[in-house]
């Protein structure tokens, strides 16, 4: 159809160089953007290392160690994983000193506000865009194994920012100082949930919750490894996947990784319980279901070590059982 009043183009005419400029600037626009909102991602995340950094330097030991947990929502609430946690370091043996050296990472808004009140200086808030960590994740659920991924590519941003760390999950209770049983020349030393007597066996059946890592080209190298194994074993967490690759040739062979297993003598839990008293320095509320279990049973184990502190014949005391978690693993109640 020939228009008239534009010269006589038609409408095919008329539009395609219109469409053509119009598709230009369209990509023009979409650039701009993005390189707009790449820019004010990239100052957001510097801002955030920048953050990072002055908590760790604070926190730092003369050897640039920190201790690292996290916490969300879910953990953080009043009488809950968190209280229990801090309470372990007060009433433990030498270890209300190491709160000073303690970073708590936040998977969420109210957890941060939470860990300001009551840990103040030695918090950070772990930004992960588009993904709730703030509930209770049950074990294996999609959002657990997010975050749990999301947990282990932190961890090695600290190796790179040249800080060795001992990662400990909160529902651990910290009743003697472990540093004296953990050797500073070994790259990589990780608790197990059963322990067979060999510290140097990777057949040991190990559990991520615990671990001291010194920060090097081994250990950067290591961590992501680790991390990008995620695609190779889809739908499996970081500690099933470590399971798999602490034996592969690159660890032992390529990267030279020296590696060591905690024994439960000192590093203990509830899945291989020594019922002494006299040696432990860490229990993990491990081998056990729910989260109400779980403060159950570590309620119990802080009741049970201020009464070994308070007596003086301690001859004969042991553990009373985790019978809340026992159950909650024959019903497999999540």
């Amino acid at each position: 159809m020939v228009d008239c009043i534009n010269g006589g183009k038609n409408d095919s005419q008329r539009q395609q160089p219109w469409s053509l400029f119009g598709l230009r600037n369209n990509v023009k626009l979409i650039f701009v953007f993005l390189t707009i909102t790449a820019l004010l991602s990239l100052a957001s995340m510097a801002k955030d290392v920048g953050a990072l950094e002055r908590v760790l330097l604070e926190a730092t030991t003369e050897e640039k160690t920190v201790i690292l947990t996290t916490l969300n929502r879910a953990w953080a609430e009043p009488n809950s994983t968190f209280d229990l946690f801090l309470e372990g370091f007060h009433v433990g043996v030498g270890t209300k000193r190491l709160l000073r050296h303690l970073v708590v990472v936040c998977m969420d808004e109210e957890a941060y506000s939470r860990c300001l009140e009551i840990h103040p200086r030695r918090c950070h808030l772990l930004k992960t865009p588009g993904i709730d960590f703030s509930g209770q994740k049950n074990y294996m659920t999609p959002d657990y194994l997010k975050m749990m991924w999301r947990r282990l590519e932190f961890l090695g941003s600290i190796l790179e920012l040249g800080y060795n760390f001992l990662f400990t999950d909160m529902d651990i209770m910290w009743l003697r100082d472990p540093f004296p049983h953990l050797l500073s020349e070994v790259d990589f030393q990780i608790a197990c949930d059963r322990y067979n007597g060999n510290s140097r066996d990777p057949g040991n059946s190990v559990n991520a919750g615990f671990k001291f890592v010194q920060a090097n080209h081994r250990t950067v190298k290591f961590y992501k490894y680790w991390y990008e194994s995620r695609w190779t074993f889809c739908g499996k967490n970081e500690q099933d996947v470590f399971n798999i690759i602490k034996h592969d040739r690159f660890v032992k062979e390529e990267l030279g990784l020296t590696m060591r297993f905690l024994g439960t003598v000192y590093f203990r839990g509830f899945c291989q319980m020594h019922r002494e008293m006299e040696k432990i320095c860490t229990m993990h509320a491990n081998c056990c279901l729910g989260l109400q279990n779980k403060i159950n049973d570590l309620r119990q184990v802080l009741q049970d070590w201020k009464y070994y502190l308070s007596t003086t014949d301690r001859r004969n005391m042991t553990w009373r059982s985790p019978d809340s978690c026992r159950r909650s693993r024959s019903k497999g109640k999540v």
